[in-house]
């Protein structure tokens, strides 16, 4: 099966970089698949769970965060604020920060401290739901 070069990048370090079979990045117009020889593109990526398969290796998940991806002459940059593999998730964390996140939600807050809690919530439930199904 044809291969194309991934690049993945979260702010803090180098996610995985090397051959690829297949990407499936979550976008605002749903997800988006990605095999060699696609079309250019740059599409904005939205938190959700990203799939991408090494040649003869399994499909490898990870919960990621709000970023870009942009593909061009077999090439794919993936650049997001942050990348976890399941294995890398602390469920409790998450749950905590999902239980914070819904708390602060009910209280009374400016427009940007909801938008804040909203985002948290999200990527906290991302995060476990990403970890269950790495299981």
């Amino acid at each position: 099966m044809d291969t194309f070069q991934v690049h993945i990048l979260a702010a803090d370090r180098t996610f995985y970089e090397g051959p690829c079979v297949s990407l499936t990045v979550p976008t605002n117009d749903g997800e988006r698949g990605i095999l060699a020889h696609h079309s250019s593109m740059i599409a904005a990526i939205q938190p959700g769970t990203l799939r991408y398969q090494a040649p003869g290796q399994p499909i490898q998940l990870a919960a990621i965060s709000p970023g870009m991806v942009k593909v061009e002459h077999n090439d794919v940059l993936v650049l997001v604020d942050s990348a976890e593999r399941p294995e890398e998730i602390d469920v409790v964390r998450a749950q905590r920060e999902a239980d914070e996140a819904r708390e602060a939600l009910l209280q009374k807050k400016s427009r940007q401290e909801h938008q804040i809690a909203q985002a948290t919530l999200a990527r906290a439930l991302n995060r476990l739901r990403v970890k269950a199904r790495g299981r």
